[in-house]
């Protein structure tokens, strides 16, 4: 069997199992956020956070419950770092450095789990499964909590509560991602994953040298980094490592996990408003660009010009060798359109067309399912300025799912997709400007531009992910990209829940002649178009002088 044949039906495979459990993972999300019981755990939760669950919030009380529990998040995985040789379980590791500490409590808090460390040589036990780990929970559940409260906006009418934030975290938490977690982890396992807590002084022979590796809890942690859309790996060859994904259908399994939740939320999103039709318009608006990325990824990857990879047809370089170009290309396509970050192969080393589309992706603002929950609102955000676009060429109001965008909602909307955009760009042009920054590139000319564009486009659209080639563990990159981290993910979750504020207040506007139908391919098409237009006008300079320069060269 060919390569491109046993790519073929990898992927061809992944698509039908996302197509079986878009609609029961769909109905069981749908019914877990419109229930109105809680179990005992929930209530002993409540109980102890001091939540009263019955009652809800409005937008400005969601939105500050939202920082609050993030504050508190960052703080406690700050100082859980800095005190780790005093805890159990610290495999004798120091104290992780200020710097760091904090790049690594705001990226894990933020559902980034961007790392600029190896996992093995500097966490312990406690520190991995007590702080990353919750938060690969937690965070995930965060994203999720703020689209279903950006779906209640239109779906309610002529009320300010969206809901209450706690509940939607710990329903989020207890009814989703544990079970998946759990079920999966045992899958992990079976496919060859350890699950141990290992000494720490067990030394493996890794790429011709001598190292020592931890065994810990990995087979968890994999399964929750990939649910959650979360890249923090136990080791840093990420999930690359045998240990982390040990054959190629695990690695299947892997992008499956990374795929089914933001899929599947466009079946929520339909249950909830109503209008099963609206939540397919979404996915095929989301697959449509995956599919396309997908494509450009791999032509770019086994078609790539000059004379090695044509000979062995593919470009191999940077390539886990067990899974081979096309699957790893299928890999990086399904971690930079998610906001995952996990990665089985070197995006640095990937062709430059080929390394552009893992930045593309990300510049998409992962939309394409998106992250847990970010990528819904995310897309449903870009719906409302499609709608707005498509109201100014009519002449007529623009609607949506009976909701009216003015003023007030386009200012959001926009305030939304402008956030990230100018994060990478200033950060990128910081990082060149400065000796601090042009002192972390590996190399010059176009490549290095593209190591440090790539940095904050992980960092500002809370990817995690990275390029390589890149010396990114200094107080520089550690508090620039940190900062990206933060304003990137809470900036853009403020301006939602405040459209969804603004939203639940209207009543409902009965369709009409003039109505734009939003459920048809004709409204996908034209959604795909606004977020290839925005997007292209947005970072076209920048991949001008970076990747495409490279690849033109």
């Amino acid at each position: 069997m060919s390569t491109t044949v046993a790519g073929a039906l990898f992927i061809a495979s992944l698509v039908v199992a996302l197509a079986v459990v878009y609609r029961p993972l769909g109905d069981h999300m749908y019914r877990v956020y419109s229930g109105t019981r809680h179990s005992r755990f929930e209530k002993a939760v409540y109980r102890l956070i001091g939540a009263r669950p019955d009652s809800e919030q409005t937008w400005g009380v969601y939105a500050r419950s939202v920082l609050a529990f993030s504050v508190v998040s960052v703080l406690f995985l700050y100082l859980l770092q800095r005190v780790q040789n005093h805890l159990l379980l610290s495999l004798g590791f120091r104290p992780v450095d200020a710097d760091q500490a904090w790049n690594t409590a705001i990226s894990f808090t933020t559902n980034t789990n961007w790392q600029s460390y190896s996992g093995e040589s500097t966490m312990g036990h406690l520190v991995q499964m007590a702080g990353l780990a919750v938060q690969n929970f937690v965070s995930a559940a965060v994203g999720m909590a703020v689209a279903i409260a950006l779906v209640r906006g239109f779906a309610r009418k002529k009320t300010d509560q969206l809901g209450n934030f706690w509940v939607d975290l710990t329903r989020g938490v207890v009814r989703i991602l544990l079970p998946i977690a759990f079920a999966g982890a045992i899958v992990l396992v079976a496919g060859g994953l350890i699950q141990n807590f290992g000494s720490g002084h067990d030394v493996a022979t890794l790429a011709g040298g001598t190292q020592h590796i931890t065994g810990g809890p990995v087979a968890s942690q994999e399964v929750i980094k990939e649910l959650g859309t979360n890249g923090g790996g136990f080791f840093n060859a990420n999930s690359a490592h045998p240990f982390e994904n040990a054959a190629t259908w695990t690695n299947w399994f892997e992008i499956f996990l990374i795929l089914c939740i933001p899929f599947a939320l466009c079946r929520t999103f339909g249950r909830m408003v109503g209008q099963n039709r609206q939540g397919y318009a979404i996915l095929s608006v989301m697959a449509t660009l995956a599919i396309v990325s997908l494509v450009l990824t791999q032509v770019f990857q086994l078609m790539h010009h000059g004379t090695v990879p044509t000979a062995i047809g593919s470009s191999m370089e940077g390539v886990e060798t067990r899974f081979g170009v096309s699957d790893s290309g299928t890999f990086a396509t399904a971690t930079t359109l998610t906001s995952t970050g996990a990665v089985d192969s070197f995006h640095d080393s990937y062709t430059s067309l080929g390394g552009m589309m893992t930045m593309f992706n990300m510049m998409l603002g992962e939309v394409a399912p998106g992250g847990t929950g970010s990528g819904l609102y995310g897309m449903l955000v870009l719906a409302v300025i499609t709608v707005f676009v498509a109201g100014l060429m009519v002449g007529r109001t623009p609607e949506y799912l009976g909701k009216k965008i003015g003023g007030r909602e386009m200012k959001f909307a926009s305030m939304y997709f402008l956030t990230t955009p100018m994060l990478v760009l200033f950060a990128t042009g910081l990082g060149l400007a400065l000796d601090a920054g042009r002192n972390g590139m590996l190399n010059g000319g176009a490549h290095g531009l593209s190591e440090v564009l790539y940095a904050f486009t992980s960092a500002s659209n809370n990817n995690g992910s990275a390029f390589a080639g890149l010396s990114a563990n200094t107080p520089f990159y550690n508090t620039a990209t940190g900062l990206c981290m933060v304003f990137g993910r809470f900036l853009p979750i403020v301006f939602v829940l405040a459209l969804a504020g603004s939203l639940a207040k209207q009543g409902h506007t009965p369709e009409s002649d003039g109505t734009l139908p939003t459920h048809r391919p004709q409204f996908a098409g034209l959604v795909a178009g606004v977020t290839l237009i925005l997007v292209a006008l947005t970072f076209l300079p920048a991949l001008a002088l970076g990747p495409l320069a490279e690849g033109i060269h």
